[in-house]
């Protein structure tokens, strides 16, 4: 089963897929207030983009198209400026139909002019591009990584702020783990994010690489590839390594002890020299429970 959206990737690795372009994987940014002052037609030439804009690139048919549209019709809605000095104009959201305009010819934009704080620019332009229009993974996870550093703000403060739910944030943020040259071909439509969580299962960076470059080149699915992380992970000597391991008899008396005082299930793993005892909770009350009891001074 071929992955969709993948022409530029299939039946190359990402030597091939990085030769053919460069990286821009850079963005600033910030957080809200904002009043809106007035609208008005301002030049093109007095107008600067905004450097906190999350999105890093432009695709050139679809801002084509939306200029051919606007030579027939004008721009629609006006972009959202703030000003930055006598007769100059930095642009908050809209850059989109900014840079289309310029392409069909326009002299001039509407635009609303806010009187915003520079705190405010990242967000705005950011909640704009995710609700409007797709804004791909790495740039997003980028924005949110900026948003969460230079505003000092958690996941939980931030999930409002953007409309995710906090699982939604942190997913996206585990992609920037994964080296520059598959935050790449995620960028580039060569993998899903499917594929870049199953990918994540692998703590090697080279083992990493060798995957995506095996998914690219086979059209693998987001199932065949969990499939093949699962089997890097546990390959069949492992498995019987793990089932015919004996538990010693001292590993095994403590085990016992601790799931009793644990209330809950304990795992032994021996090794050639010591071992693990894994504690598995199911939930944070019963972790709670555990903390309690482990701070019980003794008597």
């Amino acid at each position: 089963m071929a992955v969709k959206n993948q022409n530029k990737g299939l039946g190359r690795g990402l030597d091939a897929l990085l030769s053919n372009a460069s990286q821009d994987m850079g963005i600033k940014h910030e957080s809200p207030s904002s009043s809106l002052t007035s609208i008005r037609e301002i030049e093109l030439g007095q107008i600067s983009p905004n450097p906190f804009q999350p999105r890093s690139q432009f695709d050139r048919q679809s801002l084509q198209e939306l200029a051919d549209s606007i030579k027939q019709i004008g721009v629609i809605q006006p972009i959202t400026v703030k000003k930055i000095s006598a007769g100059r104009y930095q642009i908050i959201s809209g850059e989109r139909r900014f840079r289309a305009s310029g392409i069909a010819g326009l002299k001039t934009i509407p635009a609303y002019i806010k009187d915003v704080g520079e705190n405010s620019m990242l967000e705005m332009a950011l909640v704009e591009n995710i609700q409007r229009e797709d804004l791909d993974a790495i740039d997003i996870a980028i924005s949110f990584q900026r948003l969460i550093d230079e505003c000092n703000l958690t996941q939980e403060a931030l999930s409002p702020r953007v409309g995710k739910n906090r699982a939604t944030i942190a997913n996206y943020l585990r992609l920037l783990r994964l080296p520059p040259e598959i935050q790449f071909a995620i960028k580039n439509g060569a993998i899903t994010v499917g594929h870049a969580k199953a990918i994540l299962g692998l703590e090697s960076e080279q083992s990493q690489k060798n995957l995506t470059d095996r998914i690219m080149q086979e059209g693998l699915s987001v199932r065949e590839t969990e499939a093949l992380v699962q089997k890097i992970n546990n390959p069949a000597t492992k498995k019987a390594a793990k089932k015919t391991a004996a538990i010693p008899e001292a590993a095994a008396a403590a085990r016992e002890v601790l799931e009793k005082y644990f209330s809950g299930k304990v795992t032994v793993k021996p090794k050639q020299k010591g071992g693990e005892l894994i504690l598995h909770y199911r939930d944070e009350n019963q972790l709670e429970q555990l903390l309690k009891a482990l701070s019980k001074p003794d008597k």
